[in-house]
């Protein structure tokens, strides 16, 4: 039987980014997908600034940039008259932006970057079943082959048979009952530099540009919410509702969908594991929560889940730390997904607007603060997800900021032979001791190595407010201070990692 260190199944943005992760650490991974081959369409097609900083640290990014377009904006209506326009208002203080972007596209940049590290997919590979001992993991597949692996990690969606084996429970509610997509080839003479949204007493329709390989200016996104629906739908049928809805809800008469790329029905459910980890098998991504995909917020938390994870679930596969680290996955990362679920099921209840009331509430209060710039850099703030903080974790502290658990910004550095370089070019599978360029870290970076071996940088900039920091590979605050007995006290106290393991 064969054996690996960790399995993954499920190979979207969450599955990958968690194998890039652990394979750039050193560990052993294989990932597996259901699917016969890589998906062309896309779900997602906006990675927020938080997603692109992953991607940057894990030297995935490659030419998304210049295959996207610039995230745009959405102007609402009622039927055809504009009510507020919602731009994104991006933080001119931080390095990355939000790019708009196929989520088939950063797939394929997350595949060749797991190539790259000596790793691939292997498709057509169902699990049919996945039981836990104290050493490890069995797991098998439809063909019958049984698979060993010392940890199993589900980034296999929400109907996850990872969470499902762990006896995991995952509640939630529907938020809205029904909803229509599809991407479909238009002809519409209509600005393509912000996205469309039109209030309507039935519901709400949305339509956004989209890039593409064979962008011709002609590829939209259409997206409408619609009563219970009592049979089956196919592409012939989903496009026929929006030529119906088109001029219904947008009083847009003109418009000709030559044909739909994908298309989908689909329920908004609110749910929430609750763990993300049953012994050796983890969750991450749809498989720990799923929410409404207004605010494009699914694939940056799952994105987020994967980097949080590796840089544990690493330093546990090579026996530098307990598995009580990996407790520390669930606590730092769960209570984002609440806030998350939270803000994007009041979002959506109030952009469907159900009932007389809600429409009024919608229209008369919360669309016209839209238009606030200020409104506008809070929206844009909230859904990049560069706020996150784990300060109030187990990992966090107290005192003045920077606190541990706080998210550390990419920056200008010098190496210790003086050559420049970037913070989030030396993070992982790297820490960096940042300091001053007088401070005396010698110490501090032997005691940080003694723990966690050479994959240790020392860095520095002018620009470091007072202590040294010991900066995580995921980019976060881990330690700061001047006592080497203090941070050997806090990785054998807080991340239960031994000297010399």
């Amino acid at each position: 039987m064969d054996h690996v260190d960790v399995l993954i199944i499920g190979a979207g943005p969450t599955g990958l980014t968690l194998a890039c992760g652990l394979a750039a650490q050193g560990v052993g991974v294989r990932v597996v997908d259901r699917a016969d081959a890589p998906a062309s369409t896309s779900r997602a097609n906006i990675l927020h600034a938080r997603g692109v900083e992953v991607l940057e640290r894990l030297k995935a990014v490659g030419d998304l940039r210049e295959r996207s377009l610039a995230p745009v904006g959405m102007r609402m209506h009622v039927r055809s008259r504009p009510i507020a326009t919602i731009r994104f208002a991006p933080d001119d203080r931080e390095s990355v932006q939000a790019l708009f972007v196929s989520q088939a596209q950063i797939e394929e940049r997350l595949r060749r970057r797991l190539s790259e590290l000596g790793g691939r997919v292997e498709w057509g590979m169902t699990v049919t079943a996945a039981t836990q001992d104290a050493d490890g993991v069995t797991i098998e597949f439809a063909d019958g082959v049984r698979v060993r692996a010392g940890w199993l990690a589900g980034c296999d969606g929400a109907h996850s048979t990872v969470r499902e084996a762990a006896g995991i429970d995952f509640p939630g509610v529907s938020v809205v009952e029904q909803f229509l997509l599809a991407d479909v080839h238009a002809d519409w003479d209509r600005d393509r530099t912000v996205s469309a949204g039109f209030f309507h007493r039935d519901g709400l329709l949305l339509a956004i540009p989209m890039p593409g390989a064979d962008e011709d200016g002609d590829r939209w996104r259409l997206m409408a919410d619609v009563p219970a629906l009592s049979r089956r739908l196919d592409d012939a049928d989903i496009v026929a509702c929006f030529e119906r809805l088109l001029p219904e809800r947008a009083g847009e008469t003109g418009v000709r969908i030559r044909d739909a790329i994908w298309t989908s029905v689909f329920r908004i459910h609110r749910r929430l594991a609750a763990d993300y980890r049953n012994g050796r098998m983890l969750l991450a991504g749809d498989a720990a929560h799923i929410h409404s995909p207004i605010g494009g917020q699914g694939m940056n938390t799952g994105i987020g889940d994967a980097e949080n994870l590796a840089w544990k679930l690493a330093l546990v596969v090579q026996g530098r730390a307990s598995r009580a680290l990996l407790d520390t996955y669930t606590a730092e990362r769960r209570p984002l997904a609440t806030e998350v679920l939270r803000t994007t099921t009041a979002n959506t209840r109030i952009l469907v607007g159900e009932g007389a009331a809600g429409r009024f509430v919608r229209d008369r209060i919360f669309v016209p603060i839209l238009n606030s710039p200020r409104v506008q850099r809070q929206a844009t703030r909230t859904a990049s997800q560069l706020w996150v903080s784990y300060r109030r974790g187990p990992l966090g502290g107290r005192g003045r900021k920077p606190r541990p658990g706080d998210r550390v910004s990419d920056r200008e550095c010098v190496r210790a032979g003086g050559s420049p370089t970037r913070l989030y070019a030396e993070l992982c599978p790297s820490w960096v001791l940042l300091a001053r360029p007088d401070a005396d870290i010698d110490a501090l970076l032997d005691t940080a190595r003694g723990h966690l071996g050479q994959d240790v940088i020392a860095l520095f900039d002018t620009g470091v407010p007072r202590s040294p920091q010991l900066i995580r590979p995921d980019g976060h605050l881990g330690w700061l201070g001047d006592d080497p007995d203090a941070l050997r006290r806090w990785f054998t106290d807080t991340l239960h990692i031994r000297m010399g393991a």
